[in-house]
């Protein structure tokens, strides 16, 4: 099975991640099929930088996206589909 995951990087206490299309039984940075973005948790706010077409393309073909992944997709979304409020209150 096919599994959307993070995949560490970085030197020690200086972690980033790779986010991969990986096989689940392979180690957490072993081989991996497609990489599909970054996320730097030591920036603020966190960088987080995904091919979200391609994402949803491996997920329509079976893969399974790790939590957190989950929770970055879900979170990029609904970034995406919220409107910034471009009315200010001048008056």
């Amino acid at each position: 099975m096919l599994k959307i995951r993070l995949r560490r990087t970085g030197k020690r206490n200086q972690a980033s991640y790779r986010i991969v299309v990986a096989d689940s039984k392979k180690p957490r940075d072993g081989a991996f099929v497609d990489h599909l973005g970054h996320y730097n948790p030591r920036l603020d706010p966190p960088e987080v930088v995904i091919d979200e077409a391609r994402a949803r393309d491996w997920i329509s073909k079976g893969a399974q996206p790790s939590e957190a992944v989950q929770r970055m997709l879900d979170n990029l979304s609904s970034d995406e589909t919220q409107e910034p409020d471009t009315e200010s209150a001048d008056s």
